[in-house]
C-alpha cells in the first residue's frame, strides 16, 4: 500500500518559489514515521535509491532562464512517488548543477567581431573560431582545443547557454517543494541525503553528474570520472533516476552509467531504472535547418531505446515498486 501525501504537500505550489519551512516539514517527519510505522532506512532489506538529476529551480522554475517545459509537471509526478514510497525509498541522492559568470558555455565567454556576446544557443564549432566569427575572451587556446576535444567525442556541440544555476543565486537551489521532500524523508527515515555540486570547472562542459564532457585541454586536467558517487549508487540494489533535462543532464549521466557499468560488472545494469514521466527534454532550438544532433527530444528518445536494449529499465512513477 502507498502512503499518505503530508499536509503540508500541495501540487499546486511545486513550481513556486518559497522558503523552506523546515520547522513543520521536520515536525510532521516524525509524526509521520510514528503514525505510519515507518521505519530507520538502515532496517531496509531491498535497499533503494532516488537519484534526482538537476531538480534546481534552474530548470524546474517557469521564471528561470533554462526552464525546460514539462518540469514543473515532472516534479509534481516524482514528489508524489517520493512520498508515497517513502518507507521503500532508503536513499535520495542529488546532484546540483553549479556555475559561475565566466565559463566556456556562458554568454560572457564569447565574443563576436563587433565585441557582443552569442545569444543564447549560439553554436559554437572550432571553425567558428578559427574564423574568428567567435573570440573567447581568456584562454583563447584552450578554448579552440576544447571545441576540438568536443567535436571529436561526437556528443555534443558547444552551445551557449544562458547564465545559470549560478552559486549563490536562487536558481542554484533544489526546487523548495523537492527540497522539503529531501528534508522529510531525511527527518523520517532517519538517513542524510547525499548532495553533489557538479559543473564549476570552467573550460568544460558538465552535463553527466558522474564527468565532464572532456577532462583534459592542452595537457591540462578539466575533470575526471566520479568513482566515489558511482561506487555509492551501484551499492544500492536499485537506483530510480529522474531530474532534468532528459536530453542533457540526465541522458549524459545515464550514458555514463552504462558505460561504466559494461566496464565493471554488467549484471548489475538492472539496478537502473529511469523514471521516463519525471523529465523532459530541452526543446528543440530555432534553428532552420537544424542540425540532428540538436533535435533534443529525438535524441533523448533514441538515446532511451538503447539504454533500455542494454537493460536499463524504464517505468513511470504509477508503476508499483517490486520487491
Amino acid at each position: 500500500m502507498s502512503l499518505p501525501l503530508p499536509s503540508f504537500y500541495d501540487d499546486a505550489h511545486v513550481g513556486a518559489l518559497y522558503l523552506e519551512r523546515a520547522a513543520r516539514v521536520t515536525d510532521e517527519a516524525r509524526r509521520y514515521a510514528r503514525e505510519h510505522g515507518v521505519r530507520p532506512a538502515r532496517e531496509d532489506r531491498l535497499r533503494i535509491a532516488a537519484f534526482g538529476i538537476d531538480a534546481q529551480v534552474a530548470f524546474c522554475q517557469p521564471e528561470a532562464s533554462l526552464f525546460v517545459p514539462g518540469a514543473v509537471e515532472d516534479s509534481q509526478r516524482t514528489l508524489r512517488w517520493l512520498y508515497r514510497h517513502l518507507d521503500r525509498i532508503t536513499g535520495l541522492v542529488f546532484s546540483m548543477d553549479t556555475h559561475r559568470a565566466f565559463q566556456i558555455f556562458h554568454p560572457g565567454w564569447w565574443q563576436g567581431p563587433d565585441g557582443q556576446p552569442p545569444p543564447p544557443l549560439t553554436v559554437i564549432t572550432p571553425a567558428d573560431v578559427r574564423s574568428g566569427r567567435w573570440r573567447a575572451t581568456r584562454h583563447p587556446e584552450e578554448s579552440l582545443a576544447y571545441c576540438e576535444r568536443l567535436e571529436s567525442t561526437g556528443r555534443y556541440v558547444l552551445t551557449v547557454w544562458p547564465y545559470h544555476a549560478l552559486l549563490g543565486g536562487l536558481s542554484h537551489a533544489l526546487l523548495p517543494a523537492m527540497m522539503e521532500a529531501s528534508l522529510f524523508h531525511a527527518l523520517a527515515r532517519d538517513t542524510p541525503t547525499h548532495i553533489i555540486q557538479k559543473g564549476e570547472e570552467a573550460l568544460t562542459e558538465n552535463y553527466s553528474v558522474l564527468s565532464p564532457e572532456v577532462t583534459e585541454v592542452s595537457g591540462r586536467t578539466v575533470g575526471r570520472f566520479d568513482q566515489a558517487l558511482f561506487d555509492h549508487l551501484l551499492a544500492f540494489d536499485r537506483v530510480y533516476v529522474f531530474g532534468q533535462a532528459k536530453s542533457h543532464c540526465v541522458l549524459s549521466t545515464l550514458m555514463d552509467l552504462k558505460r561504466r557499468i559494461e566496464e565493471t560488472d554488467r549484471s548489475k545494469m538492472g539496478r537502473i531504472h529511469i523514471l521516463e514521466d519525471a523529465m523532459s527534454p530541452v526543446p528543440v532550438p530555432p534553428l532552420d535547418p537544424l542540425p540532428p544532433g540538436l533535435d533534443f527530444p529525438r535524441v533523448a528518445d533514441e538515446a532511451m531505446r538503447a539504454l533500455q536494449e542494454a537493460g536499463m529499465k524504464v517505468v513511470r512513477t504509477t508503476d508499483p515498486i517490486e520487491g
